[in-house]
């Protein structure tokens, strides 16, 4: 008689063991979709990390192209400078009595022409060109550029943008 109570009752007992088994198979059917919150930090934190590294050095490679423009603009006009000398025997004193076929660099302002270390324009020449606008942390820096190049003595641009290093 016991025995046949139990049977009885088996139904309703594993039905309610086989809801937890039908559940975790429900669970498996479906599609995850998304992510999860730690995947997205871990992935924030992976783009953080090549971000401190990366910027910097993009930042000084930019820099590092707009001085060149300026040492492109100064090295024109020292062979402008040389093909004046050759026909007026003395250097020009004015960049617009100069034949740079270039434009003057965006980023740069230009100085005159000066006397440079004989104090007259028969024998040499120096002009400066002084960085204008935001320069990702290098400050505003000078160019200078003499009959003989680029003057290291008188530049005051850091070595870490200058194309010269």
């Amino acid at each position: 008689m016991f025995f046949n109570s139990l049977q009885a009752v088996k139904t309703p007992v594993a039905r309610f063991f086989a809801v937890p088994t039908r559940l975790h198979q429900y669970m498996q059917k479906t599609v995850r979709k998304g992510f999860t919150l730690v995947e997205l930090a871990v992935v924030i934190v992976i783009i953080g990390v090549l971000a401190a590294f990366g910027v910097p050095r993009f930042m000084k490679s930019v820099e590092r192209s707009k001085a060149a423009e300026a040492f492109a603009y100064l090295s024109a006009a020292r062979a402008a400078q040389e093909r004046y000398q050759a026909r007026e025997g003395i250097y020009a004193d004015e960049i617009s009595k100069l034949d740079i076929n270039m434009p003057v660099p965006r980023y740069f302002t230009a100085g005159s022409i000066g006397a440079g270390t004989t104090a007259t324009l028969q024998n040499s020449w120096t002009m400066t060109m002084t960085r204008a606008g935001a320069s990702a942390g290098y400050g505003d820096y000078t160019v200078v550029f003499t009959e003989d190049g680029y003057d290291t003595a008188n530049s005051t641009i850091v070595a870490d943008v200058s194309p010269m290093s």
